[in-house]
């Protein structure tokens, strides 16, 4: 397996829109939301939103419809296929949530690409409506990160798989998305990672405005097409540095154990 993990947002880098707004208005609740939009924080409105499609009869098999028919780049599930194939580790971190990310990528075809899902939870209560929760309970457990909005930094869950890489003795990070909270992931990066920021959205501008804050590679993409090009070309470039690594340690190792007489019949190495 590739010694690498590739992190996905969702909201406009896996799929073109972003799912909340798109199941409102798919539902028709669109004037409700930008009522109450500046009211309360994001998630504790989609929450709202689903107990009120919930009141006007609208069921969880109405918003898994909606959610099938979620516009997407014809390029991106075979981008994904194919990272896949190759052996990369994919994950996702997404601030939806996450009955719309299984239900899209299930829907998709790409559910079992991924290890995990980094997202808000959503889950069917007991009245038979969508309950939608924040990633962090930011009233009593605050993140601490002025970047990032109170229910999620995607920087430290970064920083989490970073650790769990240094276990796995994965290597490389390749991250993809383009909204303001995809900035502070691209800071945590290392050398040797890599960041797909999509052109002309906030993650690319505030990229730009700070390159010397971030430590990755940049490589821009505009829509699914150079997503899966340039992606496949990135993994492919790690995968042929990692097999001309591999090989120059197997030659170094033979040497060290002819240089010690481990080898029949082999001279010691002239120093």
């Amino acid at each position: 397996m590739a010694g690498i993990v590739v992190v996905f947002d969702f909201d406009k880098t896996i799929i073109d829109v972003d799912s909340d707004n798109w199941v409102v208005d798919q539902l028709g609740d669109t004037d409700l939301f930008n009522q109450l939009m500046p009211t309360m924080p994001w998630n504790s409105l989609m929450d709202t939103m689903m107990k009120g499609l919930h009141a006007r009869g609208k069921t969880i098999g109405d918003i898994e419809e909606v959610l099938k028919r979620v516009p997407i780049h014809a390029r991106i599930v075979p981008a994904i296929k194919s990272a896949h194939a190759l052996g990369c580790d994919l994950r996702v971190v997404s601030d939806a949530n996450v009955f719309f990310i299984e239900t899209i990528l299930k829907h998709l075809g790409i559910g079992d690409c991924f290890t995990e899902i980094n997202t808000n939870p959503g889950c069917v209560n007991e009245e038979g409506r969508l309950q939608i929760l924040p990633y962090v309970d930011f009233q009593t457990a605050p993140h601490g990160c002025n970047l990032c909005p109170p229910n999620m930094c995607k920087g430290l869950i970064v920083e989490r798989i970073q650790a769990s890489l240094a276990k796995e003795g994965k290597k490389r990070m390749v991250y993809l998305g383009d909204g303001i909270g995809d900035f502070c992931p691209s800071l945590k990066l290392r050398k040797g990672d890599l960041v797909m920021p999509r052109k002309d959205f906030p993650a690319w501008n505030l990229i730009n405005k700070n390159r010397t804050l971030v430590k990755a590679a940049v490589h821009e993409w505009t829509d699914g097409e150079e997503l899966e090009h340039i992606l496949l070309q990135l993994i492919n470039i790690i995968i042929a540095e990692e097999s001309q690594l591999v090989s120059v340690e197997c030659k170094f190792q033979t040497m060290s154990r002819a240089a010690n007489g481990a080898l029949p019949g082999a001279l010691p190495v002239p120093y």
